[in-house]
């Protein structure tokens, strides 16, 4: 078990309808198509595959995926979309768990990594990779730049999301680069609001370069988004592609 913290079952069931957007073609088809182009017509690992919500679609354009999930309340609702010899998920964390065979690409989207509260943890996670790809495959991760510089000396917390059904923001842990992410959704009409939070450890791309070259990997590729747009310094996260050696 690693320091991830678990999805309940509350949250797995309102885990799809709360991420509508995420999952609309819209959103999804540049995803898709970067990882179908990337497995080169092998197999795929999706690290931390949740409800499915890269998964199954990428499955459904020909690519055999197989997960991994901690929480077993998010794999029963991927479960509900398709079955065990469709998709194969493993219940156990992305740090150390072990599936057969090799992979051509191994992925990991959506800031995951960050849910490994460690900085050994988040090394275990590139080996990880590394172990199930195979010679010349590739790793990916979706990440978000940490926003520090949204943050004036003395101030902690930072705003991402102010509307009339969610209010989101990040408090930070300079020192630990920890930082916990504040929900407060608006349920129904009667003016109540849902408060939860989740811990997450933050990375810059250079401290990802650094695991991958101890996991054995190369940076081959980091751009700003799905669609291929160039990473700068404005750029509030990245895509990026590490191969392992032929």
């Amino acid at each position: 078990m690693t320091s991830s913290e678990l999805w309940t079952r509350e949250t797995a069931d309102r885990y799809d309808a709360e991420e509508t957007e995420t999952s609309s073609a819209a959103v999804l088809g540049p995803t898709l198509a970067f990882l179908t182009e990337l497995a080169g017509g092998g197999r795929a690992l999706e690290f931390a595959i949740g409800t499915g919500r890269v998964g199954v679609p990428l499955r459904e354009r020909g690519v055999p995926v197989v997960g991994i999930e901690l929480s077993e309340h998010m794999a029963a609702v991927l479960r509900r979309k398709v079955d065990r010899s469709t998709l194969p998920v493993t219940i156990g964390d992305m740090a150390t768990t072990v599936v057969p065979g090799a992979f051509s690409l191994v992925y990991l989207v959506y800031n995951t990594i960050t849910n490994l509260l460690t900085q050994d943890e988040q090394v275990e996670c590139f080996r990880n990779a590394a172990r199930h790809l195979e010679p010349g495959g590739r790793f990916v991760i979706e990440l978000g730049v940490p926003p520090l510089r949204f943050l004036p000396p003395g101030q902690v917390a930072v705003p991402f999301d102010v509307s009339e059904q969610h209010l989101g923001f990040d408090t930070f842990d300079l020192v630990e680069q920890i930082l916990v992410s504040h929900h407060f959704t608006r349920d129904g009409d009667d003016g109540r609001y849902r408060r939860e939070n989740s811990r997450h450890r933050y990375a810059w791309p250079a401290e990802l370069d650094l695991m991958a070259r101890i996991a054995g990997l190369e940076l081959e590729r980091r751009v700003a988004d799905w669609d291929g747009a160039p990473f700068t310094q404005d750029s509030t996260k990245h895509i990026s592609v590490w191969r392992k050696p032929t």
